[in-house]
């Protein structure tokens, strides 16, 4: 159904709302007929069980505590007789559906519908009819079952309504009924009262205090305000002592009012009853005073027709909506779900599909920084990922190689290599086997950050990977397990490289020192600016011994001048160049890591995991995959059985409602 067809069902819904139903006007009035194309709709909706779709219905339901008359109530509404007996009479939901037919000349048409079938009867035999079908349904015993039973009653007189009587709660298990039937009971009642679009009618005797009922308690936990409940108070001729008070005060939240009714008594017939029910409540001294607008059966009749009609045109437009949301989504599922594959070059062609799109998600997610495939996973938005990682390895490697020298410990690791690296040769040249010393200690201190780093982001990489694979063949069972090795060794080859890679720039730190990156050079000429604050307070025994350098804080430097002075000159300057140097190559392994992984990432998506993926599925030892997508996998079949129904069912229900329209449309107008 189109926009412009729900928008249609709103315009005659709005009409129908404007229809009046008078209280006091004949049980069967033109009201009917101008509901009834609205309860057919939805009646048939019911049959399709459009319900299984998650789309609820409006539905008035009758509960009741047992023995509480609610059979005999059904029973005037109907015009027929239903079961009697003792203990439970009603084992599985019994759906009413009354049509009055317009004709007083015509026939009483019944049948009953379950599990596929429909089964004629009359007036006389539809109680053994209804037995028969419950036994068959719910089996011989006292159980209860929740399939339904349909009901179609079609004859003079009768309202147009459409109910569901559920079983009467009980607490005590009688002899043959399971001993948890009062939990099976309440299930089945709470499945159908639950819904906001169901109308409860609640039938309660007046021989007990209403708010001890068990239907009340239930009714009470899904419309607390009872805004949705409907009461009906049977057995009013054997006690009316106080049951004005009862249906006035409202001790239970009854929404939607009361109807006091008396029950058929013998073999009155049905209009013999309806005349001492009205001389009842007209002469009674205690019913009289009762507003004759919450008395007798013709006046719960229209009070259920009334409200039926209210809750079918408020939730008409919304199923109109869900059914069309439902059927639009259910298609675009069965759009999206692979075609049958019957060859195998159409299998291969399938495949490399499946490598394309997991090759762009992953160009996507790890090179451009796209995420509108994965908006609200957060570990799959990777370029952000990866530069977190890639902050918190460059921050480690600056704090691993912090030393507090505050101490007095103050280039005492300096001037211990330089005299573990004497040589016979000309004073005042600084060493470089005593820099290369000191960097190869530095550079041994970090050596396992860069490959611990590596191994946490292929790590990461490894899970997004299979996570894109997997995705895009998910509709393909029987390739999960080559894919997912694919990705896994592919993966650990590619951190194979990497780890190479790390080893390798480690080992070139630790090789030489070298650097064009004139940032050394200023560094080291503004450390030795503190050089000639130092070299006087070495030499001024009255100054203080506390030297403040940028990077290094206050330090404290008094037990230096144990020292000769050329040694401290050149142990102060190799410390200056280390430290200037350091930052150099603290920032050339976080830019060479990141450079590294950017090309690793490139290739592993552009180059190598095309091959990896082919070579897998065409394994000797595991191949096989590509022949294996010619067979269906059972979850794959189901779910497309599943969406086939599912959409039948929709377009059925589609069908019915545009259907009605002309009805609704010709009743109205």
């Amino acid at each position: 159904m189109e926009e412009s067809e729900e928008k249609k069902v709103d315009s005659l819904v709005h009409k129908l709302k404007g229809v009046s139903c008078d209280a006091h006007a004949p049980l069967v009035s033109s009201y009917n007929d101008r509901i009834r194309p609205l309860l057919d709709a939805i009646d048939e909706l019911r049959r399709l069980k459009v319900m299984q779709e998650g789309i609820q219905l409006p539905t008035i339901v009758v509960v009741g505590d047992q023995s509480s008359g609610k059979s005999s109530v059904l029973e005037s509404l109907a015009g027929i007789s239903l079961p009697r007996g003792q203990g439970i009479c009603t084992r599985v939901p019994l759906i009413m559906r009354l049509q009055n037919l317009p004709d007083h000349l015509l026939q009483p048409e019944l049948h009953l519908e379950f599990h596929g079938k429909t089964i004629p009867t009359d007036e006389a035999h539809v109680s053994e009819a209804i037995n028969l079908a419950t036994d068959e349904i719910a089996g011989d015993g006292k159980g209860i079952s929740q399939t339904p039973l349909t009901l179609v009653v079609k004859k003079n007189g009768v309202p147009d309504l459409t109910m569901v009587d559920l079983p009467g709660i009980t607490r005590v298990p009688v002899h043959g009924q399971p001993q948890d039937i009062y939990e099976q009971i309440s299930n089945i009642i709470m499945e159908y009262i639950k819904p906001e679009e169901s109308i409860i009618l609640n039938v309660l005797s007046a021989t007990v205090d209403f708010p001890t009922c068990e239907s009340i308690r239930m009714s009470q936990q899904v419309d607390k305000t009872g805004q949705r409940t409907l009461a009906v108070v049977t057995k009013a001729d054997k006690a009316p002592e106080g049951l004005f008070e009862k249906v006035t005060s409202d001790d239970v939240n009854i929404g939607l009012g009361y109807v006091c009714v008396r029950n058929r008594i013998g073999e009155e017939s049905y209009n013999e009853a309806r005349k001492e029910e009205a001389r009842l409540f007209e002469a009674h001294p205690l019913l009289a005073k009762i507003d004759k607008s919450m008395v007798g059966v013709p006046v719960l009749a229209r009070r259920l027709v009334h409200v039926q009609a209210v809750i079918i045109s408020k939730c008409l437009p919304d199923i109109v909506k869900k059914i069309n949301d439902k059927l639009n989504a259910n298609l675009s599922e069965l759009n999206r779900m692979p075609r049958h594959i019957s060859s195998v070059p159409e299998a291969l062609t399938t495949y490399v599909q499946v490598i394309g799109l997991s090759k762009e998600s992953l160009k996507k997610i790890l090179m451009r920084g796209e995420f509108d495939e994965y908006p609200d996973d957060k570990e799959m938005h990777c370029t952000a990922r990866l530069a977190e990682l890639l902050n918190n390895y460059s921050e480690q490697l600056k704090k691993s190689t912090v030393v507090d020298e505050t101490d007095g410990s103050f280039l005492m690791e300096e001037i211990k290599v330089l005299e573990e690296t004497k040589a016979l040769g000309l004073p005042n040249f600084l060493p470089r086997t005593a820099f290369l010393a000191i960097l190869q200690r530095k550079v041994n201190k970090i050596s396992d950050k860069p490959v611990e780093f590596i191994a946490k982001v292929w790590n990461y990489l490894e899970k997004v990977v299979t996570e894109v694979l997997m995705h895009h063949c998910e509709n393909y069972p029987q390739l999960h397990s080559s894919t997912r090795r694919a990705a896994q060794n592919l993966v650990a080859k590619t951190k194979d490289k990497s780890t190479d890679r790390v080893l390798e720039m480690v080992e070139m730190e630790k090789l030489t020192d070298y650097t064009c990156d004139p940032e050394y050079m200023t560094q080291w000429s503004k450390f030795m600016e503190k050089n000639y604050t130092f070299t006087e307070i070495m030499n001024n025994h009255h100054l203080s011994t506390n030297l403040a350098i940028e990077g290094f804080g206050v330090i404290e430097v008094r037990h230096l001048r144990a020292f000769p002075k050329d040694i401290r000159d050149q142990a102060f300057d190799m410390k200056m160049r280390i430290t200037a140097y350091w930052k150099i190559v603290l920032k050339r392994l976080v830019d060479s890591m990141a450079l590294h992984l950017l090309l690793s990432v490139r290739n592993l998506v552009g180059k190598d995991m095309e091959a990896e993926m082919v070579s897998e599925v065409m394994s000797p030892d595991h191949g096989g995959g590509i022949e294996r997508m010619l067979e269906e996998s059972p979850s794959v079949a189901m779910k497309r059985e599943r969406l086939q129904k599912s959409v039948k069912l929709l377009k059925d229900s589609q069908e019915v409602i545009g259907m009605i329209m002309d009805k609704i449309a010709i009743n109205v107008d």
